[in-house]
């Protein structure tokens, strides 16, 4: 795969596409400003006031409309989640494309506590499962796509995919304290946000899947223990609100380790078109190879 290959879904390429969803759902994409970009590009659309997702491809579809039924079946649940807006079926599909189009909340940028964190999540964690099937948690099954695609140096890849073989054995081999059920699947602070009249919702729903309820546990822990986003009081408030601390749990490690990896993957599908995010893979990786500090680590 060329170089030109993996790089040809940016920011310029994503709102082009956009642009035309916008039209299919009669929305107007006034003021368009790109938020992020990783499976999906998220921009902003009318200071705010509604928020679309752009897939990287076709493979995202199958997620992109459980993401749809898991925004309605939570909207009948009264469960505070992002909100589908315009008459339009979602998702829009634009040369294979999925595109969704979401309620603005606020700003876009006031979080959540980790509190209020802890006990959303434990409240979701809560709900009888939904009406329809969910897939099994599968963590390193965008791995070695986003690997083959990724404009970084061979000898980074290779790092990276000894490193997945390595973690997904020890994985396979984990004894889970917490029962299965469903999962939020990335819960973490960037994804729970104040509305305008201060009240949390869950966002980014299209991770949503069926395994140990840990695993929605582990990035709020290591934001505080491996990154120091987080302080010692904050981390504190998350884990009375939830009832559990997953670092008291001896498998707690690994599951780190693995998150570590999906975090350096997903940013290296920006190495190519993004600079710093090609700086912020090579350092990551360089700490992944020593065992050194994670608290350099950028939020991207």
């Amino acid at each position: 795969m060329t170089t030109t290959e993996r790089i040809e879904f940016d920011a310029d390429a994503a709102e082009a596409i956009l642009r035309r969803a916008c039209a299919v759902a009669d929305v107007d994409p006034d003021g368009v400003e790109i938020l992020r970009l990783g499976d999906h590009a998220v921009f902003r659309i009318d200071g705010g006031r509604i928020i679309s997702r752009v897939g990287r491809g076709v493979d995202r579809l199958a997620s992109v409309r459980r993401e749809v039924a898991v925004a309605r079946w939570l909207a009948n649940k009264g469960y505070p989640a992002a909100r589908l807006v315009t008459d339009a079926e979602q998702p829009i599909v634009i040369e294979d494309h999925p595109v969704t189009f979401w309620e603005g909340l606020a700003n876009g940028d006031t979080y959540a506590s980790t509190a209020e964190m802890g006990v959303l999540l434990r409240r979701l964690h809560e709900l009888e499962s939904p009406p329809f099937s969910l897939p099994q948690l599968q963590p390193f099954d965008k791995v070695a796509d986003r690997l083959e695609r990724a404009a970084i140096p061979e000898r980074t890849r290779a790092f990276l995919r000894s490193m997945a073989t390595d973690l997904e054995a020890e994985y396979g081999r984990l004894d889970f304290l917490l029962p299965s059920g469903h999962l939020h699947g990335d819960f973490n602070v960037g994804n729970v946000l104040h509305d305008a009249a201060g009240h949390p919702h869950v966002i980014d729903l299209d991770g949503f899947a069926t395994g140990p309820r840990e695993w929605d546990l582990m990035q709020t822990a290591m934001y505080y223990d491996s990154f120091g986003w987080h302080t010692e009081a904050e981390y504190a408030d998350f884990v009375a609100g939830y009832g559990f601390d997953v670092r008291e749990w001896a498998g707690y490690a690994v599951l780190r380790s693995v998150r570590e990896l999906l975090m350096v993957t997903w940013l290296s599908q920006n190495a190519g078109s993004n600079p710093r995010a090609a700086d912020e893979v090579e350092k990551r990786v360089a700490t992944l190879r020593t065992g050194g500090s994670r608290r350099d680590w950028a939020p991207f």
